[in-house]
């Protein structure tokens, strides 16, 4: 009856510390190396829509020690790098710490990088005294996929090149709410960062530069999309042409 005992007991504690390290490995992998991502906000659209489960690539700046950037309420490290490489690129759409609160992530376009002079004049952005050039698009089949929230907005879409990233942008002629920001000059170790719903966008425009230590990763692809009945969602909605999707 004992021996019965102490077999349960060792098999139980043989199970559990396989399953700590498999923890541990699979905590450790989200780390350092590639991590998922919910959407929860229209900040991103259309290039991400709310319910837009991505991929973020934690290696594409360097590699970084597990658990070497953790951020929790007050608590925040900063990664420590096995090698680093160069920082993004202008267009680059990046997932980092917010600088006011490094324990909740955000998701935005890197428009300018270090040694950049940057400004905004009427919605358009200068970088280096050139402005980012935007065609007017039609669109209607974005529309189709918006969310409900955005659609009584007097919208308007243009497909624009920022760095080497083509991509969309959406603006609401209506708002002039940040419509512009005076001349700056972006000083080594930061990045100026933006939503491509411009008008919806909490960004660097109202609380300042993203240091490069708070960048966790790039965003590759959308591999789900889903949206669930609560709050502005009525209906409950599975999105499958944007599986697959990639992060321009």
């Amino acid at each position: 009856m004992e021996e019965n005992k102490a077999t349960k007991r060792s098999k139980v504690l043989r199970e559990v510390k396989i399953i700590s390290v498999l923890a541990l490995i699979i905590l450790s992998f989200r780390s350092s190396f590639f991590e998922p991502f919910r959407i929860p906000s229209g900040s991103m659209i259309p290039t991400l829509m709310i319910g837009d489960f991505i991929l973020v690539n934690k290696m594409s700046y360097g590699l970084k020690i597990p658990f070497s950037d953790f951020s929790f309420f007050d608590i925040n490290f900063d990664p420590i790098y096995l090698f680093k490489t160069d920082g993004p690129d202008r267009g680059d759409v990046i997932v980092f710490k917010f600088p006011q609160d490094p324990s909740t992530n955000f998701i935005k376009r890197v428009v300018g990088v270090p040694g950049d002079t940057l400004e905004i004049r009427d919605k358009v952005v200068y970088i280096n005294s050139k402005p980012i050039h935007a065609k007017e698009i039609n669109g209607r089949k974005i529309m189709e996929d918006m969310d409900d929230m955005f659609k009584v907005y007097n919208l308007r879409f243009y497909e624009v090149e920022t760095g080497k990233h083509k991509h969309v942008i959406q603006q609401d002629h209506d708002n002039y709410y940040g419509n512009f920001h005076d001349k700056i000059e972006i000083p080594k170790g930061k990045y100026f960062v933006m939503g491509d719903n411009r008008d919806f966008s909490h960004d660097s425009r109202f609380w300042g530069l993203v240091p490069e230590k708070y960048i966790k990763g790039k965003a590759l692809f959308v591999w789900f999309s889903m949206i669930l009945p609560f709050g502005e969602h009525k209906n409950f909605k599975i999105r499958p042409g944007r599986m697959g999707t990639s992060i321009e």
